[in-house]
């Protein structure tokens, strides 16, 4: 990196907090934590770093002569997934297959559940189109354009703005989906996201549900990349996508935001710990809302496709392993039991110590048993968001909780931090242990605003001798951001027999020309 004439911003916009490193233009590193929700204090705090690092009101305009980039990762598609808070999508699928997505991979994770609780699909209509092309190209049913475009704009007319367009064998013979999609606009819709775009690859319910996906969230990123520009007008804004690359605003998809925070965080550890000496680490990112966690051995391991909150994904991600265990987890005790999370305290109104009203959280747990230290702890709380940790509530709380278990609140809060580092440990294991590493050569990489609290306990668990915490371990995965590099992944089909004569079956139909102008 070298030296810039203005200061470069890296941020990570996560569920409860927003981390913000400044590289100033003389090459020193600033460091601020927000909440990433405020209300009242300001609209987005991304933006309220960026003016507290500059020493500007929330009223002065962010000067693009003095900031030379701006790069983040951000949560907002993720949660928009999660929350079923996307943008209402029409889906428009080949005659007779209005369900497949529905029906998915018929794969039952719970293979003991008696009774099935699917997710529900992010689209809120479902268009059969009377077409169909064969997978050898024959055109068997013509595009009925008429039919189509009645049935598209009754549903422009009915509110819906966004459309994904996924038809048999869409992925290699598009004349179908882009005569469709020329037609969806011509209805008025805003998003099309057409699958032979999106993702162009064998299997329709992967290319369908990348493609839903990228109707649904697409809208919900582009509205928040319009307030972001409106306030750093002029200024190179970037994102982090879910394979670990950075792309500009204007190739920042929804279909590649949703590991988006996270990967900065992968990146992050991987270099500061070959910087460190590392070869080999287990990356132990503890947030507020969840633990993700990644193994790195000299490269990035990537998944080809992925489940996510229901929908199967075809989009290259960073491997990682994601726990609902963060600082903000909230306990439960049923009288019998202690089980932590998978619901979160979030940043509002965030733990109890919080000052907002908030539940039990591990960062109580951490905080009565002195492994948080409200003296050093971010002072943003209160009416004015000045105010630090209150360990009061916190001890009241543990020992109302105390007497219904019969002990002390002390050994409550341990006992949630056994059952916590449990449930991390078994997270490692799966992208470790259960895929042939041995974890106890891995040095524990950990970073974000928690894992220092149980970095120790969760190392002691799985025989590893080795915690490594950067300096700026509690905002990694924003300084991840600053190490990344642009990069774009592209996929293309490739239908033609295999002939042993021919090394690289695939070289005369790539078009390498193509794609590099696309990145």
């Amino acid at each position: 990196m070298d030296v810039s004439d203005g200061w470069q911003f890296w941020i990570d916009r996560g569920g409860t907090f927003t981390d913000v490193v400044a590289r100033a233009p003389d090459g020193t590193l600033t460091a601020r934590k927000l909440l990433s929700n405020s209300p009242g204090h300001y609209r987005d705090a991304a933006v309220a770093g960026i003016r507290a690092v500059l020493g500007l009101t929330t009223s002065e305009p962010i000067p693009a002569s003095a900031v030379a980039s701006v790069r983040m990762g951000t949560t907002v598609a993720t949660n928009a997934l999660l929350e079923r808070k996307g943008e209402p999508v029409l889906l428009c699928v080949t005659r007779g297959f209005g369900d497949a997505l529905q029906i998915g991979t018929q794969a039952r994770p719970d293979i003991f559940a008696r009774r099935i609780e699917r997710p529900a699909l992010p689209y809120a209509e479902v268009i059969e189109i009377d077409e169909r092309v064969s997978a050898g190209g024959e055109v068997l049913t013509p595009l009925d354009v008429a039919a189509s475009e009645r049935a598209l704009r009754k549903a422009a007319a009915g509110g819906l703005q966004s459309v994904a367009i996924v038809l048999m064998h869409g992925y290699r013979y598009i004349d179908h989906e882009r005569a469709l999609a020329d037609i969806a606009r011509r209805a008025g819709f805003a998003q099309v996201s057409v699958s032979h775009e999106t993702v162009p690859l064998l299997k329709l319910v992967s290319r369908g549900g990348t493609t839903v996906a990228d109707a649904y969230l697409s809208p919900v990123l582009n509205r928040y990349i319009r307030d972001l520009q409106r306030e750093l007008e002029g200024i190179p804004l970037s994102f982090m996508q879910s394979n670990g690359g950075l792309a500009s605003a204007a190739r920042f998809r929804g279909k590649d935001a949703v590991l988006s925070g996270p990967a900065g965080g992968v990146v992050g550890a991987a270099r500061t710990a070959q910087a460190a000496g590392f070869t080999r680490i287990i990356g132990f990112d503890m947030g507020g809302t969840s633990t993700d966690v990644s193994y790195y051995g000299g490269t990035f391991e990537r998944v080809e496709e992925a489940e996510v909150a229901g929908l199967h994904l075809a989009t290259p991600s960073l491997r990682i392993q994601t726990v609902a265990a963060g600082g903000g987890s909230i306990l439960h005790f049923d009288g019998e039991r202690f089980t932590v999370g998978p619901d979160s305290a979030g940043a509002v109104p965030g733990p109890a110590c919080y000052r907002s009203g908030g539940p039990l959280t591990i960062t109580d747990a951490n905080l009565l048993l002195g492994r948080v230290r409200a003296a050093h702890f971010p002072h943003v709380f209160g009416p004015d968001s000045d105010q630090p940790l209150d360990a009061a509530v916190t001890r009241r709380a543990f020992e109302a909780l105390a007497a219904r278990a019969g002990t002390t609140a002390e050994d409550v809060a341990e006992g949630f931090l056994d059952v916590a580092v449990a449930n991390m440990s078994a997270a490692i294991k799966k992208i470790s242990v259960q895929r042939g590493y041995d974890v106890t050569t891995c040095a524990l990489a950990g970073f974000g605003a928690a894992a220092g609290q149980l970095a120790c306990r969760v190392a002691e668990d799985l025989d590893m001798e080795t915690v490594l915490l950067h300096p700026l371990a509690g905002v990694l995965s924003a300084y991840g951001m600053g190490l990344a590099n642009l990069s774009a992944i592209h996929q293309q089909p490739v239908g033609r027999a295999l002939d042993p004569d021919d090394p690289d079956p695939g070289a005369a139909e790539l078009n390498v020309a193509e794609c590099a102008a696309a990145a």
